[in-house]
């Protein structure tokens, strides 16, 4: 049944993306709403996170942002279709990329793309791949189930000149591959747990966050170019902005390295709040002692 479900939602993503992205916009927001009707638990972690992280605002502005976030969520899963199966010429003038897309080409060191989890995030991925020629490797996280963990590695690898390393694999692999050039597209702000990572305030919340982006950049000798991606309203497609490098990171001090990122990551949040990945668990992971936010 699993794999009649996925398969079923695999051919219906197929479908829909032939429609113009005004349309699938339209629906992916309906979805959002069903969704925040219907899927109680993810709307409970994302009411609980807008309140950890905003607890200035009265429960009924924050109840108004979680609304919001679902439809923004709703037109990711739609819009996944797109991104997997669209042509290459519709995706270049769907997508506006802004900034120095090009650093890793011509950077004589490593260059790791650090991108947070808004909701354009596979935008980004897909953007890297169609605007500029080094090649690009990332880590991603195996689903249980086999039909769906094909389609995405298929959906993410089909532009070629990509590849993808399981969460679970040895880093031998990675390290070598960004030794020999390839840049790195790295996803620094969900939690995994405390191994590898320290207790570090987001939104002045102690969140478990890992210290390999400072110490990956350290031991390889990487440059650190932020990216954000967004979604624009209805048919206007998407922005992803490239940033200059990062000066001073990494430094010899992983902690303040990671205090700093979560504090960028902070202000992009602030920017745009309903499009940053409410419905994770960012504060699972707690301090010794320490009760469960939820």
């Amino acid at each position: 049944m699993k794999r009649l479900a996925a398969r079923t939602l695999l051919g219906l993503l197929w479908l829909l993306h032939w429609l113009p992205l005004s349309v699938q916009a339209a629906l992916g927001r309906a979805l959002g709403r069903l969704l925040h009707g219907f899927a109680g638990r993810r709307r409970r972690i994302a009411l609980r996170n807008l309140e950890l992280c905003f607890p200035e605002q009265a429960p009924a502005q924050r109840d108004r942002l979680a609304r919001e976030h679902f439809q923004w969520l709703g037109r990711s899963i739609i819009e996944r279709g797109l991104l997997w199966y669209a042509s290459p010429a519709r995706l270049r003038r769907l997508i506006h990329v802004e900034g120095d897309v090009g650093l890793a080409e011509r950077s004589e060191q490593p260059v790791m793309w650090l991108v947070p989890h808004f909701m354009a995030l596979d935008v980004a991925g897909v953007s890297v791949l169609l605007f500029q020629k080094r090649k690009g490797i990332s880590i991603y996280q195996q689903q249980s189930d086999a039909v769906m963990d094909a389609a995405i590695r298929r959906g993410r690898l089909r532009l070629g000149n990509a590849e993808i390393f399981p969460r679970d694999d040895s880093a031998k692999a990675l390290f070598r591959a960004i030794r020999r050039g390839d840049a790195f597209f790295n996803l620094p702000d969900m939690d995994f747990g405390a191994r590898d990572a320290a207790f570090v305030p987001f939104f002045g919340v102690p969140a478990a966050t890992l210290l390999a982006p400072s110490r990956l950049a350290r031991a390889l000798n990487m440059l650190v170019q932020p990216v954000i991606a967004e979604m624009l309203p209805g048919g206007q497609g998407y922005r992803v902005r490239f940033m200059p490098a990062w000066e001073g990171f990494p430094s010899d001090d992983a902690l303040a390295d990671t205090a700093a990122m979560n504090r960028w990551i902070e202000s992009e949040i602030r920017r745009d709040p309903a499009q940053y990945l409410w419905v994770h668990k960012r504060f699972k992971t707690r301090p010794a002692g320490a009760a469960s936010f939820y």
